[in-house]
């Protein structure tokens, strides 16, 4: 059968709770029970409500002040009958079959409790009721809105305390504050001196302290090593320590201790410089977590009209408790902290490795954008297609996808296309079998079984041949292959890294790369930039290159001159970065001084991949002209804000000068309207 239990807090029916068949339903104070009891004079775990042998049975849980139905203290188990209030300190429990009975319209509810006790004094029987002979008035519902922070996490002013409070309710508002402020404290220390502001506010003391363990705690932790960690004294006498006793006793037993009277008890009270005894009432109570004792909070009062009772105790437990979760939370954010260091060093050291296996230099916006896209395509299985001039570090960019990515432990194999005839390119990417052609002496394990579980990285990927195109296709698409000669299908697990300097699309368009293929390498671009296009990364190229070679050879070069590195800003690098090594590793041979003067460096005469033939002969034609050096330096000028865009801090790296002195050349000769005509 359905029954209810309706619930009457004060002089208002405030809840209506439904028992469940199967299912006991407990009531008492603390939080973890099925109906929560806001009343000083209900204990912890008060009591149970249990279906037994289809009846609603209730039963006390031994609590403190017990359970009354009609008045009578119910020490057996008692089975519940429709009508039956259920007295727990000040609040009662209705209990009830049928709500329609209980509420046969929305204006009425179930009668007043001193109803119900006139009724007791009537009737000391105990039987079913008429329902309808305890209805009464129903108040309408009403909905309250509030905005911001809660009252409750505001400190009060003096002047703002309800004294008419139930002491409870105070210690309550203050624990919730204080909750509140110890979840923001940063460390032990701050977190100590908030629990104690916040004990010196709630509780009838003038000196405390809150002792932890100086090390971390085990599950028996020793008695002897309580480090003071924030103490404060009211009074006219400084912060005296928990006495070795009280400690022992709180820490060994786990529970919170009250001492009233300790006047002359030299156990449980603290000496001054004179002998006499300072406390006249003391509180210790264990900071506990998870079974082990982190310590304790020491209170205690010095002032004969300030005494502390139960209610000081229970607040000091309470707070003790709150410490012990916010000691916990702070551990954690620590570990944390550490953890998150931890893998930032990780990062670092991968960073690290990564350049010392890649070499890849350089902070410009273009290389970060490279980095990016090394970053995006080195956790995927993809093929990669890297383009760029010859020079720039396509394989550099390789190994940075390779070494960022799961197969980092695998084989790195790379394979200059370029470098090998049409047979001998099958040969290296395949293998071959003894005797497969004439100089075939013995069985050769070709490049992609080398790269198994690894990275194979294809250069100039637009010279392989027709033929070898094909039987590559098949490779990548997943089937097997046989070496030159042989007969054996072999299948292996390798990822594809494609480089070139060529214009693939012009040659699908003209019949010499395959379209298929281009499409199945074109899944993942990574484009490298000329050096020329990057002139901020110059000088800490050329510094890195200085600084390998000199370890090498072991000169005592120290650097470059002015003159050396506006020279390297200036040249266009028709090699890249090849060439730039090349002309360090030259210069670090040949310089007998201590800086690489510009008459070290050994730059060609070679045009650019960007440069056409038309633009070298109107160059050629421009220097056979006469031209003033204003004209020349106009032009120069001009020539490279171009180039860079009009990036104009770009540009006077490159011509050698200050930005302002370029504002002012630019000023000079007119540049800035002489742009906007172009425009």
């Amino acid at each position: 059968m359905t029954a209810y239990l309706v619930i009457r807090e004060g002089s208002k029916w405030t809840d209506v709770f439904r028992l469940v068949d199967g299912e006991s339903v407990t009531i008492g104070r603390a939080p973890t029970n099925t109906i929560v009891v806001k009343d000083e004079r209900c204990s912890r775990n008060h009591a149970e409500v249990f279906q037994s042998q289809g009846q609603w049975t209730l039963r006390d849980l031994d609590s403190r002040n017990g359970t009354l139905i009609d008045g009578q203290r119910v020490h057996h188990d008692y089975q519940l009958q429709a009508g039956d209030i259920v007295r727990i300190g000040n609040s009662q429990l209705a209990f009830v079959h049928d709500l329609s009975q209980a509420f046969p319209d929305s204006n009425s509810v179930l009668r007043s409790a001193q109803a119900v006790q006139q009724d007791d004094i009537r009737d000391e029987t105990v039987g079913p009721r008429d329902d309808e002979s305890v209805l009464e008035t129903y108040e309408a519902t009403t909905i309250t809105h509030r905005r911001g922070q809660s009252r409750f996490l505001e400190p009060p002013e003096e002047e703002d305390v309800d004294v008419s409070l139930p002491k409870v309710g105070r210690a309550a508002a203050n624990l919730c504050r204080l909750a509140f402020e110890l979840a923001k404290a940063s460390d032990v220390v701050t977190l100590a001196n908030v629990a104690l502001d916040g004990l010196f506010e709630g509780t009838q003391v003038d000196a405390g302290g809150v002792l932890l363990h100086a090390r971390r705690p085990s599950p028996k932790p020793p008695i002897d090593n309580l480090e003071v960690i924030a103490s404060r004294s009211d009074s006219a006498h400084r912060y005296h320590r928990v006495s070795q006793f009280l400690s022992t006793t709180v820490m060994r037993e786990g529970q919170a201790v009250l001492a009233r009277n300790v006047m002359d008890d030299s156990q449980l009270g603290s000496r001054d410089s004179k002998g006499d005894i300072l406390a006249t009432s003391v509180i210790c109570a264990p900071i506990r977590s998870e079974g082990k004792v982190l310590g304790v909070i020491h209170l205690y009062s010095t002032d004969a009209g300030k005494t502390t009772d139960p209610d000081d105790l229970e607040f000091t437990l309470a707070v003790a408790d709150t410490v012990a979760v916010a000691l916990d939370n702070l551990s954690r954010q620590q570990e944390l902290a550490e953890n998150l260091n931890q893998i930032r060093d990780e990062n670092v050291q991968l960073r690290e490795r990564l350049g010392a296996e890649s070499e890849i230099v350089g902070a410009s916006e273009v290389m970060n954008q490279v980095a990016r896209d090394v970053a995006r395509a080195a956790p995927s299985r993809a093929t990669v297609l890297i383009r760029g001039e010859s020079g720039v570090g396509k394989e550099l960019v390789a190994r940075a996808v390779h070494f960022s990515s799961p197969r980092k432990k695998g084989p790195f194999v790379c394979l200059n296309c370029a470098a090998l005839s049409e047979t001998l390119l099958e040969s290296e990417l395949f293998g071959h079998e003894k005797g497969a052609f004439t100089g075939a002496t013995e069985r050769k394990i070709g490049k992609f079984e080398a790269a198994d579980k690894g990275t194979l990285m294809l250069d100039e990927i637009g010279e392989m041949n027709a033929k070898t195109q094909a039987k590559f296709l098949r490779v990548l698409e997943g089937h097997p292959f046989e070496r030159v000669g042989g007969s054996e299908a072999i299948k292996v697990d390798v990822r594809t890294i494609a480089a070139t300097n060529r214009d693939l699309e012009k040659d699908v368009a003209e019949g010499t790369f395959r379209r298929d293929l281009y499409f199945r390498l074109h899944v993942l671009e990574i484009v490298v930039p000329a050096l020329r296009k990057r002139p901020e990364d110059i000088p800490e190229l050329a510094e890195h290159f200085l600084h390998r070679f000199v370890a090498e050879t072991g000169s005592k070069i120290k650097g470059f001159t002015p003159r050396a590195m506006e020279e390297l800003l200036r040249y266009r690098w028709p090699g890249n970065v090849r060439e730039l090594k090349n002309v360090i590793e030259r210069a670090v041979v040949l310089t007998r001084s201590q800086y690489i003067d510009h008459t070290d460096l050994v730059l060609s005469a070679l045009r650019t991949a960007g440069d056409t033939d038309l633009d070298m002969a109107d160059a050629r034609d421009a220097r056979n002209e006469p031209a003033s050096l204003a004209d020349i330096e106009r032009q120069h000028i001009l020539d490279t804000l171009t180039q860079t865009s009009w990036n104009k801090s770009r540009a006077a790296i490159i011509l050698g000068i200050e930005r302002s002195t370029l504002d002012r050349k630019i000023r000079r000769y007119d540049l800035v309207e002489e742009r906007a005509h172009n425009d």
